[in-house]
């Protein structure tokens, strides 16, 4: 009798060794809180003086809110797992014909903000996958409606004839040529006439961005011509414009210089007025999710920010091993890739690698019900976006609908008249598009958004983490861009932490306890600028009093701070370092958190308040991805960049000067003896402040390049400080 065979392993799962260690320590934590806490209450009943109880009661509202960041963040630490993948099961399961399509999505706004040339880089390493070629349709959603982003895209459309067959037959792993020609590539006569290639590519792209037009020596036919038509029309703007649909490449018809077909590629541009929604990112996403319902209709979705290139050309492999799993994947919604970066500096000083976001976060959510999604790097079956696993809701459109089968070419007069109507800005007027179906609308972070109704729908998600990144991305290169992407990340998840869907509420109820806390933890994450506000602050200001505020060293109060303290900075150290991070960088992560706590999350909370209230501020804004030489150079330096004058700037200014006011003259009180016991704990934790400011101080008076913080900058933080001096006369008396 011959034993039956197992199917081929796909992939494996493996639970975390230190899921013990973190439930024990959660527990042994909680008791020090609610010894905390029942301090806090002593010393409120025992108040004496008004000043005494207010000061009580702000670190108290403040160690509640950091006790209830720390419960939602356990979450991630309950029930963490690791996955593997082996994709050379794959074609051992199904044969390479019957894998399934991938329509990529490839979304940018702003060609001077995010160059054409890296988007078409982002491109070019996705069509060179190492996945069937007519099984990939590529979707570069323009939401700038550009004529240089279009351009640059006939060009690569023409480059893809040879790069695609140079990286097949070289077996290529960097198949971005900007990172590929950037290393030490083996050189040969083949290699330097594709180079030369690119090079012509990327000065005649660079020549029309910088001229500001695509002028009639770059048009070399009647086929580009009719393209760029529309842009030649009366009233035809950024914010108002028709729906563009134009087809660059058809598998059917365009081929390689091999003979192989090439991939579909399809520029896209929604149609905009100025009377109607946009809807930013979601938005865009969900006219790729028509517009390619309506051309090809893939079964599974690849959404990729303009800048985050592909860096191993099998990752739709991996992200296979799970959806061709079939015992996940009934309720299977996405692959979840890391967003991993190129370009950090050594230690990463504006902690844009966001370690615990994007990788130890994820793997703590893939033993619940798996990660959020990211937004990009990320693989999505085309039925998530349409219902619960157990119902479908219609897209109103049968043609649009998922067993809809395209047997037309994408070229065909009814596909491309489809398609444009689709992409009209009045089509999901009165449907259900944006709230039931597709990317979600009512929040700037829409993918933390989406990927959280999609859980609250029954669906799971899986996080693929290979040894070798799957997608790099660029990372900005300026402070004053980071606090602003990251104030408009705190706006948005308020916008769903107090919304209908709280993730208190509905998010616990539907999800279950765990997941809701999870998410909580980002919904409420801006609430940080309160306690790191208070503690910016308060200790310093009763320190420059002389006013003891913790309890003194000879207590035994004193060891439950300090193992609150060296406990959870403990536990964040040892996550950080084991997911292979250093010292140096989660010094500088945590220095980004208090920077982040005064400035972006508290604008961001007093932006989301006004738009409460109906007083309208400003709103979705792209971050640059363009850097000048010395700009890059400090960036490896290790210097901050604070050459722009900021409100941002002002406060992370005024919070540096008062800590230094404050350790310099405790100091001073602490070496003639005065109340050393008493005055200890805040004198260590505006030093530690002080440590954390460093660029500040340097930026402020210490530096010359164009880097340093504008003199008027400075002025207003001292101007600040000296207020804020005076209006904690209080803590003298």
């Amino acid at each position: 009798m011959n034993a039956t065979r197992s199917p081929p392993l796909l992939n494996t799962l493996t639970p975390s060794r230190r899921t013990g260690f973190n439930r024990a320590f959660a527990a042994v934590y909680t008791c020090a809180i609610l010894a905390l806490f029942y301090r806090h209450t002593q010393t409120l009943i025992s108040s004496k003086t008004l000043v005494s109880f207010y000061v009580t009661l702000a670190l108290s509202v403040s160690d509640l809110i950091l006790a209830f960041m720390w419960a939602n963040g356990q979450a991630f630490r309950m029930r963490p797992v690791y996955r593997k993948e082996f994709p050379d099961n794959i074609e051992k399961v199904v044969n390479t014909s019957d894998l399934p399509g991938l329509d990529v999505f490839i979304c940018t706004a702003d060609p001077y903000k995010e160059p054409p040339m890296s988007v078409v880089n982002t491109a070019l390493s996705v069509m060179a996958y190492d996945y069937p070629t007519d099984k990939i349709s590529l979707y570069v959603s323009d939401d700038g409606g550009s004529a240089f982003t279009l351009f640059a895209f006939i060009e690569a459309a023409r480059f893809a004839a040879h790069w695609l067959p140079y990286c097949r037959e070289n077996d290529i792993a960097k198949r971005s040529p900007d990172e590929y020609f950037a290393t030490n590539y083996s050189r040969s006569s083949e290699t330097e006439k594709i180079k030369l290639m690119y090079e012509s590519m990327k000065m005649k792209v660079k020549h029309v961005v910088g001229k500001g037009e695509v002028s009639e020596e770059y048009i070399t036919g009647d086929e580009d011509r009719e393209a760029f038509r529309k842009w030649s029309s009366d009233g035809f703007s950024r914010q108002n414009h028709p729906a563009v649909v134009q087809v660059l490449l058809d598998k059917n018809k365009d081929k390689d210089i091999t003979g192989h077909c090439l991939p579909n590629l399809v520029y896209v541009s929604r149609q905009k007025s100025k009377t109607s929604p946009h809807h930013f990112k979601a938005g865009a996403l969900n006219v790729l999710v028509r517009v390619s319902a309506a051309m090809t209709n893939a079964p599974v979705i690849l959404t990729l920010d303009c800048d985050m290139y592909s860096n191993d050309p099998r990752t739709p492999l991996r992200a296979m091993c799970y959806v061709l799993d079939p015992e996940i994947q009934k309720n299977l919604a996405y692959i979840q890739f890391p967003q991993e970066f190129h370009g950090l500096n050594k230690n990463d000083i504006y902690a844009c690698e966001n370690k615990r976001l994007f990788k130890v976060h994820p793997v703590g959510f893939d033993g619940l019900s798996g990660p959020n999604y990211l937004g990009t790097g990320c693989f999505i079956r085309r039925r998530a976006l349409f219902g619960d696993p157990s119902t479908m809701i219609s897209p109103e459109t049968k043609d649009l609908s998922l067993d809809f089968v395209v047997n037309q070419p994408i070229t065909a007069p009814s596909v491309l008249e489809l398609a444009h109507r689709v992409a009209g800005c009045n089509y999901e007027n009165r449907t259900k598009w944006g709230s039931k179906i597709g990317f979600r609308y009512g929040s700037l972070v829409e993918d933390y958004y989406t990927g959280y109704h999609m859980k609250c729908e029954g669906w799971r998600s899986v996080f693929c983490y290979p040894e070798k990144p799957a997608f790099l991305g660029d990372v900005p290169f300026n402070l004053l861009d980071v606090l602003g992407q990251n104030k408009r990340w705190a706006i948005g998840l308020l916008e769903v932490a107090f919304s209908r869907y709280s993730t208190i509420a509905y998010g616990v109820k539907a999800m279950g306890l765990l997941m809701g806390l999870g998410y909580s933890y980002y919904a409420f994450w801006p609430i940080y600028a309160i306690p790191v506000t208070t503690y910016s602050y308060l200790p310093q200001l009763a320190l420059l009093h002389g006013v003891s505020i913790f309890p003194k060293v000879s207590e035994p109060w004193f060891l439950l701070y300090m193992f609150l303290f060296l406990g959870a900075y403990g536990q964040d150290l040892l996550e950080f370092v084991i997911d292979g991070g250093t010292i140096q960088r989660w010094w500088s992560d945590q220095r980004m958190w208090m920077m982040r706590g005064l400035s972006c999350y508290l604008f961001g909370l007093t932006e989301f308040f006004l738009n409460s209230i109906g007083i309208p501020t400003e709103g979705f804004n792209v971050t640059s991805k363009v850097t000048d030489d010395e700009q890059s150079k400090r960036y490896e330096q290790g210097l901050f960049e604070f050459r722009v004058a900021s409100p941002l700037f002002v406060t992370l200014a005024t919070a540096a000067l008062i800590n230094l006011s404050s350790f310099i003259l405790g100091i001073i009180n602490f070496l003639n003896g005065n109340n050393r016991e008493g005055l200890l704990m805040q004198l260590v934790l505006t030093g530690l402040i002080v440590m954390n400011c460093v660029p500040i101080y340097q930026a402020m008076v210490l530096r010359s390049n164009k880097g340093k913080m504008p003199i008027k900058t400075s002025i207003s933080g001292a101007i600040l400080a000296s207020v804020v001096y005076v209006m904690a006369s209080p803590f003298s008396k």
